[in-house]
C-alpha cells in the first residue's frame, strides 16, 4: 500500500520552530523527488521545498533561510524544519512523492503560529 504519514505539525508562537516528517511505504523512496507542500485557508496549494533523488534542493522564496528540508533515504523519511516561524506560514503541510508523471499525496498536517 502506497502512502505517505506527515507529523510534527502543530501551534508554534511567532519565532518559534518545528519540524515536520514524512514517512513513506510502498515507493521505492530513493528514486522519488520528495517536498512540502501547504495550503491556506481560502489560498491555493503551493509548493515550500522540495529535495530530488540526487539531494538538489528547491525552496519557495518566502521560506528561503528559515526552512530547511533533509531525506533520510534509510529510513524513507523526509524532513521539514521550520525556524522563524510567522503568521503567514499557518497553513496545512503536505508532503508529497513524484517520480515522473506519478505523484503521491500525504493526508496533511496543521501547522498554526499564532501568539
Amino acid at each position: 500500500q502506497v502512502q505517505l504519514v506527515e507529523s510534527g505539525g502543530g501551534l508554534v508562537q511567532p519565532g518559534g520552530s518545528l519540524r515536520l516528517s514524512c514517512a513513506a511505504s510502498g515507493i521505492t523512496f530513493t528514486l522519488y523527488t520528495v517536498g512540502w507542500y501547504r495550503q491556506a485557508p481560502g489560498k491555493q496549494r503551493e509548493l515550500v521545498a522540495t529535495v530530488s533523488s540526487g539531494d538538489n534542493t528547491i525552496y519557495a522564496d518566502s521560506v528561503k533561510s528559515r526552512f530547511g528540508i533533509s531525506r533520510d533515504n534509510a529510513k524513507n523519511t523526509v524532513y521539514l524544519q521550520m525556524n522563524g516561524l510567522k503568521a503567514e506560514d499557518t497553513a496545512v503541510y503536505y508532503c508529497k512523492a513524484t517520480l515522473g508523471s506519478r505523484n503521491v499525496w500525504g493526508q496533511g498536517t496543521q501547522v498554526t503560529v499564532s501568539s
